[in-house]
């Protein structure tokens, strides 16, 4: 295996081509008033793993990373865009340690840029060649799509008294999986790989999400929230149906399960409401039943990654990448 530090180098590689590129393709248009929240969110930048994951599959199959990187931002505008207006769904007042767009510039100019910036990242594929572009075009906005049923159905959740395992797991892969799974295909297609590829390094890209997006509920209540730079418990503020709620409801008492029920039926910022909730959750150990599905969905995203038939050499990275992204501070 890589070890931690190579591993630190590469990601450090293609974190700096996606950062130069953000810098080069900086929004100079006006009204200054859209465009600046734009660059804003842009340079904030995270991890810029998606981008990343473009660049990676096309690296993978041997593709031109040229051709690679104006996609590969595509998918990082589109992924900013989604967190605007998921930040002014939830009213999250922070993003990445930084107060979120709404709350800087109000509402209005949130989903103005948040539009803003899914339309230029269309305009980012218009080099491709024409079967490549309508592959990837088509892959992006069936993307984009489910994304927005995943959020409905995390909506819905809040309200709908009965949400099975399978409705959550549904809804995590729409919202979160899909979009890694897309950035890994499209990579894939850019460097020409064969279907069969394309779709196990989709495969692969999808359960790393769900894996990821379980890790993120987890963090949600039991993380280190000055590592995770949002507010804590957010997920019991807003009532959203997450899997430690699941799980805790699947093995809690009856006097627990309505105590869960009271607590779900108001959305309050009342502290009582975290504390006696999060009591509930340890109790029902649910914090270790998640780290062991985060592991399952690993290990089942890694299996696809084998059915590709290239050196074991040049998959190493992902394993990597993979354990990076489930190694997030708790």
């Amino acid at each position: 295996m890589l070890k931690l530090y190579d591993f630190m180098e590469f990601l450090d590689r293609y974190q700096q081509i996606v950062a130069d590129a953000i810098t080069k393709y900086t929004f100079k248009d006006k009204p200054t008033e859209l465009y600046d929240p734009m660059n804003y969110i842009i340079s904030h930048g995270g991890k810029r793993l998606r981008p990343i994951m473009v660049l990676m599959a096309c690296d993978l199959f041997g593709g031109d990373l040229k051709q690679a990187i104006k996609p590969a931002l595509a998918i990082e505008f589109f992924h900013n865009f989604t967190l605007i207006h998921d930040d002014i769904m939830d009213e999250a007042p922070l993003r990445r340690n930084k107060p979120t767009i709404h709350t800087l510039h109000g509402i209005n100019v949130g989903i103005l840029s948040g539009d803003g910036l899914m339309l230029k990242a269309y305009k980012f594929f218009e080099d491709l060649e024409p079967e490549i572009f309508k592959a990837c075009i088509r892959i992006f906005t069936h993307t984009g799509l489910l994304l927005c049923e995943g959020q409905q159905y995390d909506i819905n959740f809040e309200t709908q008294e009965n949400v099975t395992f399978d409705d959550y797991i549904r809804m995590i892969t729409y919202k979160t999986g899909v979009l890694s799974a897309s950035s890994f295909e499209i990579g894939s297609l850019i460097a020409k790989a064969n279907f069969k590829d394309a779709k196990a390094i989709f495969n692969f890209g999808k359960h790393i999400g769900i894996a990821f997006q379980i890790m993120d509920d987890y963090l949600d209540v039991f993380g280190d929230q000055a590592q995770f730079g949002k507010k804590h418990a957010g997920d019991i503020y807003e009532n959203k149906k997450t899997v430690l709620y699941l799980m805790a409801r699947e093995h809690a008492t009856d006097e627990e399960r309505k105590e869960l029920d009271y607590w779900y039926s108001k959305k309050t910022d009342n502290i009582d409401k975290v504390y006696n909730v999060e009591k509930i959750f340890r109790r029902t150990k649910v914090d270790e039943k998640a780290l062991r599905l985060i592991e399952k969905h690993n290990e089942i995203g890694q299996s696809y990654l084998q059915k590709i038939d290239i050196p074991e050499e040049k998959k190493k990275p992902f394993i990597e990448l993979a354990n990076y992204l489930l190694r997030r501070e708790s």
